[in-house]
């Protein structure tokens, strides 16, 4: 009963506001954009069908407000449709040294599992790098040391002096030195050329250059002189490849033509190129140790020009 009392007594103050401001229902719904029914059933305090949690209180707000309600009344009648909270009852509890453990005991499974996995791994590659054997790696400038014949030579020269002093009117012989291998004398060279071995012999005891016959028929010469071996191609104007290969070091080949050429020399460093017996600076045609270049033919005369 007194619920419905105070009920009924603000839907009450809500019509008699409105009246009082001479509004009628109508013309308040059209304001407050809401359904006339609606504003009938907060006038006359019959809540059911709206719902209660989401537009009940502000449609009571608006309304109350637009009619011109006091401030107090609506916050009380506000008030009164909040529903209550139950209290929250703890109905368990946990101690204080097993939330340690179960917090703790957490942490300390992820370090487990991420020893059991890092350790393993750092042991074997130390492990691994140690057992490598290093006892073959040596300078890439250092010569080789004769290994097995240097005893052998030691105590034949001791036996060949110990004769030759008890039989003193023999001519003494001096000893023979086993035969060493041109390529044990050469020092380990490193490269990343795509031939590694070609052309080592020529550069250790680099050999005078071969007069080679002159290719191609023409007025006009191309000479070339390559101290290291070097992939030479010269091919003419209508196609045909005066030069298509590997040259060795110390390689002298002269061209003739009467036709332009296209020359590229694959290992330029220290190579001498000349047209007409005229020298050529390679330095401007030289890309990465390449040089590539063209022998224009003009008005009967032969110059070097970029391709």
């Amino acid at each position: 009963m007194m619920d419905n009392a105070v009920t009924d007594n603000f839907g009450a103050r809500l019509r008699a506001a409105r009246e009082a401001r001479g509004l009628d229902v109508e013309s308040c719904g059209q304001v407050l954009r809401l359904p006339v029914r609606v504003l009938r059933q907060l006038e006359s305090g019959d809540y059911a069908g709206i719902d209660y949690q989401v537009y009940l209180a502000g449609y009571l707000t608006k309304y109350g407000r637009h009619v011109g309600v006091e401030e107090s009344a609506l916050q009380a009648e506000l008030t009164r449709l909040t529903p209550v909270q139950p209290t929250l009852v703890a109905t368990g509890g946990i101690s204080h040294s097993r939330y340690l453990l179960e917090r703790y005991a957490r942490a300390a499974t992820y370090v487990v599992l991420t020893a059991a996995i890092v350790v393993p791994t750092i042991w074997l590659g130390v492990r691994g790098t140690l057992d490598r054997d290093v006892s073959h790696l040596a300078p890439l400038d250092s010569k080789p040391v004769a290994q097995a014949d240097l005893p052998a030579v030691a105590t034949s020269a001791a036996n060949a002096g110990t004769l030759a002093a008890r039989a003193p009117a023999a001519a003494p012989k001096p000893a023979e030195q086993p035969p060493v291998d041109a390529q044990q004398e050469q020092p380990l060279l490193a490269s990343m050329a795509p031939f590694p071995n070609l052309g080592s012999a020529d550069t250790a005891q680099p050999k005078p250059a071969a007069q080679a016959e002159p290719v191609g028929d023409g007025a006009h010469s191309l000479s070339l002189q390559l101290p290291n071996a070097s992939w030479v191609e010269v091919v003419a104007q209508d196609g045909s490849r005066l030069e298509y290969g590997l040259l060795p070091a110390g390689s002298s080949k002269t061209y003739h033509s009467d036709k332009p050429l296209t020359v590229r020399i694959g290992n330029a460093t220290g190579a001498q190129v000349s047209i007409d017996g005229q020298p050529v600076a390679l330095d401007s045609y030289r890309r990465a140790n390449v040089a590539h270049f063209k022998v224009d033919v003009r008005d009967g005369k032969a110059t070097p020009a970029g391709v």
